[in-house]
């Protein structure tokens, strides 16, 4: 199951992460959404766990738990829309205001 994990402290690392999620099962995989051009968190971040019942233990068991102080915000991810990317403008056609 891919797990949702916001309001990330920015001192808070993958690993950090990855502990506190592998007290409640196996882990896949960990990822911090980091800025493209500064590499610097987003302050959020999705794990990976193969297992529903221990990824739903975890969800419950961390979600409005402190973390380097701030309170995560632990849910099930939502499937990425099409067409959510970027937004506003592009080309350079005259603009009509």
């Amino acid at each position: 199951m891919n797990i949702y994990v916001g309001n990330i402290s920015y001192e808070v690392t993958e690993e950090d992460l990855q502990k506190a999620f592998e007290a409640f099962g196996q882990v896949e995989s960990v990822r911090i959404i980091k800025d493209k051009f500064s590499g610097e968190s987003k302050g959020f971040g999705f794990v990976e766990m193969p297992a529903k019942a221990e990824a739903q233990s975890a969800i419950e068991g961390l979600n409005d738990k402190e973390m380097k102080e701030r309170m995560l915000k632990v849910s099930e991810a939502r499937p990425r829309s099409e067409g959510r990317r970027g937004g506003g403008r592009r080309g350079g056609g005259p603009r009509s205001w």
